[in-house]
Parts: C-alpha cells; sequence; structure tokens
C-alpha cells in the first residue's frame, strides 16, 4: 500500500511538472478563434484583421472559424464548452454580453463560463441610407416616419438586439414608428439588403458599411455618438442634430473560465502588440472603426458594469410596453 501510494504521488508530480511544462512552452499547436456572426461583417473584419497580426506575436498559427446563430450564442456556447487550455477564444460583442444573457435564451449560456482578455474596440451605431435615398438629413428621415407611421422600413440585424434596442429608443424620444425588418446574421445581410433596394434605410455601425461608404454607395444620416467619426467626418454626431440617444457595439476577446492566467496574458501580449501596430492603426484610420483597449484587469468591470446598466433600461423598456423579453 505505502509503494502504490508512492507511486501515485511520484506520478500526480510528473503530471504536475508535464502540465507546468506545457504551459511555460505555450503555444504548442493552432489556436482557434471564435467569431460567432457571418463572415463579411463588421465584427469578422476586426477579428481577422487583429487576429492575423497578433499571429506574428504570438509564435502560432490562429484561424478564424465563423459559428453564427443564437443572436451569437451558438458560438460563444462552443467557446464556453472548450478545453480552458488557450486553444479555443472567441470574440464576444454587445449581443454576447447584453443581449443574450438578458434574454434568458440558454439555461447553460452564463457569462462566469468565461475569462475576459481585453476590450480591443468600440464602435457606435448610426443610421445608413442608400445613396439616392431623398433623406439628407436624420431630421428628414424623422419626418418622413411621422408623416407614414409604420411604413418607412428600417433594417437592424437581429429582433431583441442591440440595434432593435437603439431603433426602439429612437422611436420613443422622436415620437415615431418604423417598419422594422429584421436581417439575422451580422452586416452582411444588411449590405445586400440595402443593395437590392429591399430597404433604403440600416441600422448599424459605420464601420460595418464602411467599403460601401467608401464607394458612394451608402451615406451615414448620424452616428449615435458625442464624438464626430475620425474616418468619416462628414458624418453628423447624434450629438449634433440634438439627439440624447447614445449606444453602440464593442469586441472583447474571451476564453473559457479556468483558462491560466500565464496563457492568458500570453494572449493578451500579442493581441495588445497588434492593436497597437501601425498596420492595424492605419487600417482602423480608414474602415471607421476605433481601437478601444482595455486589458484583463479591467474589462471584466467593465463588462460587468455596462450590462448592468443596460439591463437597467431595457427593463424599463419592457415596463413601458416598448421592448418585449
Amino acid at each position: 500500500m505505502h509503494r502504490k501510494f508512492l507511486t501515485l504521488l511520484v506520478a500526480g508530480a510528473m503530471g504536475a511538472l508535464m502540465s507546468s511544462a506545457a504551459l511555460a512552452d505555450y503555444p504548442q499547436r493552432d489556436i482557434r478563434v471564435i467569431v460567432p456572426w457571418g463572415a463579411g461583417g463588421g465584427t469578422d473584419a476586426i477579428v481577422r484583421k487583429l487576429t492575423t497580426i497578433a499571429e506574428k506575436n504570438i509564435g502560432a498559427s490562429m484561424y478564424v472559424e465563423n459559428i453564427e446563430g443564437g443572436i451569437s450564442a451558438t458560438g460563444i456556447s462552443q467557446v464556453m464548452q472548450a478545453r480552458p487550455d488557450g486553444y479555443t477564444i472567441g470574440a464576444l460583442t454587445y449581443d454576447s454580453v447584453v443581449t443574450v444573457p438578458w434574454q434568458g435564451m440558454l439555461p447553460t449560456y452564463k457569462m462566469d463560463q468565461l475569462k475576459l482578455i481585453a476590450r480591443v474596440t468600440s464602435e457606435p451605431d448610426a443610421i445608413i441610407v442608400d445613396a439616392a435615398s431623398p433623406y439628407k438629413t436624420i431630421g428628414d428621415l424623422v419626418a418622413d416616419a411621422k408623416a407614414n407611421p409604420g411604413k418607412v422600413k428600417i433594417g437592424i440585424q437581429n429582433i431583441g438586439s442591440r440595434l432593435h434596442l437603439a431603433i426602439l429608443q429612437l422611436q420613443d424620444e422622436t415620437d415615431t414608428q418604423f417598419k422594422i425588418i429584421a436581417y439575422p446574421g451580422g452586416a452582411a445581410p444588411q449590405k445586400e439588403a440595402i443593395l437590392s433596394n429591399e430597404v433604403a434605410v440600416v441600422a448599424t455601425s459605420l464601420g460595418d458599411f464602411a467599403p460601401l461608404l467608401e464607394n458612394g454607395d451608402v451615406r451615414g444620416l448620424v452616428e449615435f455618438t458625442d464624438v464626430t467619426n475620425p474616418t468619416f467626418t462628414t458624418v453628423p454626431t447624434a450629438k449634433d442634430e440634438g439627439l440624447k440617444l447614445r449606444i453602440g457595439s464593442f469586441v472583447v476577446l474571451a476564453a473559457p473560465a479556468g483558462t491560466p492566467d500565464d496563457v492568458i496574458a500570453t494572449i493578451e501580449s500579442a493581441y495588445k502588440k497588434a492593436l497597437e501596430s501601425e498596420e492595424f492603426q492605419t487600417w482602423t484610420s480608414k474602415v471607421g472603426v476605433t481601437p478601444s483597449w482595455l486589458g484583463s484587469g479591467e474589462v471584466t468591470q467593465w463588462a460587468d458594469e455596462t450590462s448592468k446598466t443596460l439591463f437597467q433600461q431595457m427593463d424599463a423598456l419592457v415596463e413601458q410596453g416598448v421592448l418585449k423579453k
């Protein structure tokens, strides 16, 4: 019995040493980066660009995989269920942190199953119209919506999402009623809808539609922020237009809960260097995306406070009958 105990003790110690050695050598194989939205959207573009640069810093291949569904819940659930070894990470957006938990869409979806690594970007939402649209200002759009309640079509990404909340709040503030049409799956379906004239107006970020804005296919009417976009300087802010609404998304990187701190630190360092690189900074300055770094020591508190505030706002809208849970 004594010999058996010693054998188990030695085996355990060797396992611990091997485990520590493996962690010290991290990474030893490809790293999977899950984007919970379709290819071609703003989140996909940001994560792919940043990951391509981070790959050079981390010393291993990193590949982005798009897993759509459930307003980002399908992809993020895979991150939650992955082994906490640093070889599967994911990109959270507003809906991952706010909409899905608030709606209680999946009983197994709990934010404490994730370890947040960093926030990398923030993007205000905006109203965008077709280039041929008669709406020259947000005031023109609001005036038409007032004159034709429930008839002016506006494309969002998902019912119950942040963009849905943004339009509900815009309606409430301007005393209007739009015909809201959902295009699940990120910004790519919205692009198809506006280019095919299914809708003339969409709610999304300027970054999501950067190529179409640059080509003159669409125009921005307003961005729901106080600060003028450094890329699209001609798009008025909500402050410029006298609107109170301020809302937008972000990209946060996360790993499964239980991922070792030193592995998190390695991933965080690779992405921080990528975000600060001239290549990424130049790219973001051309596509309407704002780098907005919060490291692992700050991002969890920020996410908790953000979700708490927005939960309260949405609960209030439910009580008013504006939003359904």
